[in-house]
């Protein structure tokens, strides 16, 4: 995949890998991707700038080479943290998963191993996930003496349910790919050579499509899953309204109409 444009961080790189679509790749190899404070803070300055790239309409994120989507935190750094270092290093990795969930662009994450910790944490901001059939994903803290504190408590059982959630938190364990998709925690597995392929395939289909569109239905389906049934269906309402004033709204009915490819331009 021809880059277009790179940017490299410490712990990261960001690349421009087709026309509207980014790949980030956590690199930490020698750690199996695990997050220190360096790469969470990498993570959220690379989403800001997502957020605000016109160019970027879709964003894959992975782990560099074989073994782990990302293995982790740092356990190093965990381990002498105080109680005052705990609350600000949680609250920094759950702005840094908001920034990938809330920056406005689709982001899937191409689990190609160990997604541990929070390295399931940051799948789990992710709007969709796809699993390498080698991946093994979970949050094992409590086998450390601790609780997952990058949003993991909150967004796990709004994908799988509390019950489902209570048990991967309550007992460490890893899951398998077959299992995880299983319970509607990732959306499909794939051979381990396959899955970045796959995953681009799904980005090309979303990059396809109106960028306002997605943009407005990301946040119709976050703020939306917080309310209750009447007042998300007001939101709805009110989002879906606001998208007949947009140049993409029109593009995209008069290219059906006259059966072409729409030439979605964001605005």
């Amino acid at each position: 995949m021809a880059s277009e444009g790179t940017s490299t961080y410490q712990n990261l790189d960001f690349s421009i890998v087709e026309e509207g679509i980014g790949l980030v790749t956590v690199k930490r190899p020698e750690v199996l991707n695990a997050l220190d404070d360096t790469t969470v803070a990498e993570i959220d300055s690379c989403f800001e700038r997502i957020a605000g790239d016109d160019a970027v309409r879709v964003v894959i994120i992975t782990g560099d080479g074989d073994r782990a989507f990302v293995a982790g935190a740092d356990i190093k750094e965990l381990s002498t943290q105080s109680e005052e270092e705990a609350i600000a290093r949680s609250r920094k990795g759950q702005q840094a998963m908001d920034r990938v969930e809330k920056s406005g662009k689709p982001v899937i994450a191409a689990i190609n191993g160990f997604a541990l910790g929070g390295g399931c944490e940051l799948a789990l901001a992710c709007h969709l996930r796809y699993a390498s059939s080698r991946a093994k994903i979970g949050l094992p803290e409590v086998s450390l003496g601790i609780i997952p504190g990058y949003g993991g408590t909150q967004r796990l059982q709004k994908i799988v349910g509390r019950g489902r959630a209570f048990q991967l938190i309550l007992t460490g364990d890893m899951i398998g790919a077959g299992e995880a998709t299983a319970i509607g925690l990732i959306n499909g597995v794939c051979p381990p050579e396959e899955l970045l392929e796959h995953v681009l395939g799904i980005a090309r289909t979303i990059a396809s499509r109106g960028p306002v569109a997605l943009r407005t239905a990301i946040d119709a389906v976050l703020r939306g899953g917080d309310m209750e049934l009447a007042e998300g269906l007001t939101l709805e309402a009110e989002l879906f309204g606001s998208l007949s004033n947009t140049e993409d709204m029109r593009e995209g009915m008069q290219a059906f109409l006259e059966k072409r490819a729409a030439n979605f331009r964001g605005q």
